[in-house]
């Protein structure tokens, strides 16, 4: 069995994500299980490490500025599946890495938690676009417990 993977920005993980809507209702645990695509990890006075995940989702945004598509070259690359996903751009999850919300594809072995990383010119345009919501006030956090 391998190692957990360094939370890297780009690095695409299982997790239980919350969605914002969830968390409203006083929810904890996230639904189901999916891709989300790092794009921060910060490290704590106490050197803990805090990454920042964006969900994957085959619903279509109904905005274009708040999602990127994944190319299904890339999704083949990853082995998600065949449907068209999108990367939500409007709403994030922070946790302490590896937190109880990473889930191995394979039972027990904890380096499956990873799917792979972005390319980078998809990563840049993640940034990007996340940076355009955030500035524009169209995005939300959700702060995970331990």
């Amino acid at each position: 069995m391998a190692a957990l993977p360094k939370p890297v920005p780009g690095l695409v993980i299982r997790y239980s994500y919350l969605w914002n809507d969830e968390h409203k209702k006083g929810q904890e645990e996230g639904v189901k299980d999916r891709p989300c695509a790092i794009v921060l990890m910060t490290k704590t006075e106490e050197d803990v490490e805090v990454v920042t995940v964006l969900p994957v989702t085959h619903s279509p945004p109904a905005d274009s500025d708040l999602a990127v598509e994944i190319p299904q070259a890339t999704k083949m690359r990853l082995n998600l599946d065949a449907q068209t996903s999108w990367i939500v751009l409007s709403e994030m999850n922070r946790f302490s890495w590896p937190g109880p919300d990473l889930r191995p594809a394979v039972r027990g072995d904890m380096a499956t938690v990873a799917y792979g990383s972005l390319p980078a010119a998809l990563f840049e345009q993640v940034k990007n676009k996340m940076l355009a919501a955030i500035t524009s006030g169209k995005f939300s956090s959700v702060a995970r417990s331990e």
